[in-house]
Parts: structure tokens; sequence; C-alpha cells
């Protein structure tokens, strides 16, 4: 089936991937454009893997003051490219990951940052409060491992929901973009001030 060059430049404007691809895609899915968009979006997701461990030097660093200045925070962004890092969407991404610090407050950008000292005081924790709940000693290390995986997504930046959309993690907007701009994209540092703290 021909595929008209109508039909790319729509799927083109509607994802912004590239027009090579938008006409693979819609090759594949034998013009159907929900189908297009769905073959897109995993052969840009499974690139992520591709990318992630790439050098990134350039990037971004920007602040937000939330309205009532009672809280800011500045962030570093970083990417492979400054044509990347100068662009509209990267800076649109950048913006949102400020604002959901402001809002969230995480405390640490993955586990890897959390110290272990703080991990080990929360183990314990629940591995005593399952204890006096009266579960089975065999169940508890599932229990505990359950209520981490919640603290991790309570305190680490990357495991958070996002503010605007819960239904996406931190980590799931920063691999969409990735897929988008064709680059590695890391949250290199943050730090959030609010007043009186």
């Amino acid at each position: 089936m021909g595929v008209s060059t109508s039909q790319v430049k729509e799927l083109r404007v509607a994802t912004g991937a590239p027009i090579l691809d938008c006409k693979k895609a819609l090759e594949h899915s034998k013009g159907d454009f929900d189908q297009a968009v769905d073959w897109l979006r995993k052969q840009g997701l499974s690139s992520v893997a591709n990318k992630v461990g790439r050098d990134v030097s350039e990037g971004l660093i920007d602040s937000y003051i939330h309205p009532g200045n009672r809280v800011g925070v500045i962030v570093e962004v970083n990417c492979e490219t400054d044509f990347v890092a100068k662009t509209d969407d990267f800076r649109a991404l950048v913006h949102d990951i400020l604002l959901h610090i402001a809002m969230a407050n995480p405390l640490c950008i993955d586990k890897d940052d959390l110290p272990s000292e703080s991990l080990s005081k929360e183990e314990n924790l629940f591995r005593e409060q399952a204890l006096k709940e009266g579960k089975p000693e065999n169940i508890v290390d599932k229990v505990v491992a359950g209520k981490i995986d919640k603290y991790y997504k309570q305190v680490c930046l990357l495991r958070q929901p996002f503010v605007k959309d819960e239904d996406q993690t931190i980590q799931d907007l920063i691999n969409n973009a990735i897929a988008k701009f064709g680059e590695n994209i890391v949250v290199h540092r943050f730090v959030r001030f609010e007043l009186g703290q």
C-alpha cells in the first residue's frame, strides 16, 4: 500500500518523529494512523536503552520560584548536544522537572543516591512494624521489600509519579524525551529551597 505525503506530514506533526520513521510506521501499519503512532512509540522507547549511558556534557541549568516565593528549585539536566539543549521542547522538559521537584519534594534523584544508613533505618522500621502486626517470618521480607519500593516512589525523583500526569513517572517523562530527541538525557543534580527549612 502506498503512503501519501499528507499522511506522513500529519503523522510527523502529531508525533514529532523524523519523516522517514513516519513513512515506515505508516507502511508498517498499512496506513492506520493510530497503529502508526503506537509503532513509533514502541520503536522510540526500545531505542531509549541504546541511548542510556552515552556521554552527556551539554544541557541546561534552570530555576523555578513557586508563586508566593516560599519554594525555589535549581536543577541541572544534561543532554548530548547544545542543539537539543537550546530547543523549546527541552526547556519545557526542564521546566516540568523543576515544577515537579517544587511540588513533590524528592530527597534524591534515585535510590543509589540515598545514604545506606537511612535505607537501613527504614528497612528496620518496616521489619519491626510487620513483626508487630503478627506477620509470619517468611512473609516479612516480602512486606519489607514492598514498603521499601513505596518509599523509593516517595523520595526518589525518577520514581515519583509526575505531578502533571500521575500515570507516568519522571523516569517515563525522561524516557519519552530521550525517544523524541534521540539523545541521552540525565537529571544531574537539583537543590530545593523552602522558606524556614
